[in-house]
């Protein structure tokens, strides 16, 4: 019975859950992240039941051959933590959720604001293109009509400035000194 339980003991210190990597899923590579950092939790222990009775299972299996005495691994239906650290492990678990929680939190909201700002870019970059637009189409027409001769831009400068005359409400001239 001592060689199963240190066994178990042995098993449970050096435990690491099985990576969920592949999948490529962002919550088993947080998780997989926070093992690495945190440790094992004793839910992580509780969710890989199975995996810990079939090392138990490979461990009693040579038993024999070293002791002389042959153990079958019994099933492990459940891992309870000592009583005195119950209700510091509850206080843990809550600690760790709403950190969880609060990080998801953060990580919405700022890829929300970086959507908003995708958006508000793409907004903005097209209100400078319309507002370009009948610049460059200006720009075109002023051209054309310089190729097209002097006079006729001088007449389209009259034509613009006595439009802009009839618009006015005051118009202050230079008076010229001849």
């Amino acid at each position: 019975m001592g060689y199963f339980v240190s066994v178990l003991r042995e098993r449970i210190a050096n435990f690491e859950a099985p990576a969920n990597a592949k999948t490529g899923d962002p919550q088993a590579l947080h998780n997989l992240a926070a093992t690495a950092v945190t440790g094992i939790s004793i839910n992580d222990l509780r969710k890989n039941l199975s995996d810990i009775n079939d090392h138990m299972d490979k461990e009693c299996a040579g038993s024999a051959a070293r002791y002389g005495i042959a153990l079958d691994a019994s099933l492990i239906t459940g891992i309870d933590p000592p009583p005195e650290v119950e209700s510091a492990l509850a206080a843990i678990n809550t600690a760790y959720n709403e950190v969880s929680s609060s990080i998801s939190l953060s990580q919405a909201s700022a890829d929300q604001k970086i959507v908003q700002s995708k958006r508000a870019v793409e907004i903005e970059t097209l209100k400078a293109q319309a507002e370009v637009q009948p610049i460059v189409a200006l720009a075109e027409q002023l051209s054309d009509l310089k190729q097209n001769g002097a006079g006729a831009l001088d007449a389209y400068v009259r034509n613009v400035r006595l439009k802009l005359y009839s618009e006015a409400k005051t118009v202050i001239l230079e008076a010229s000194h001849e």
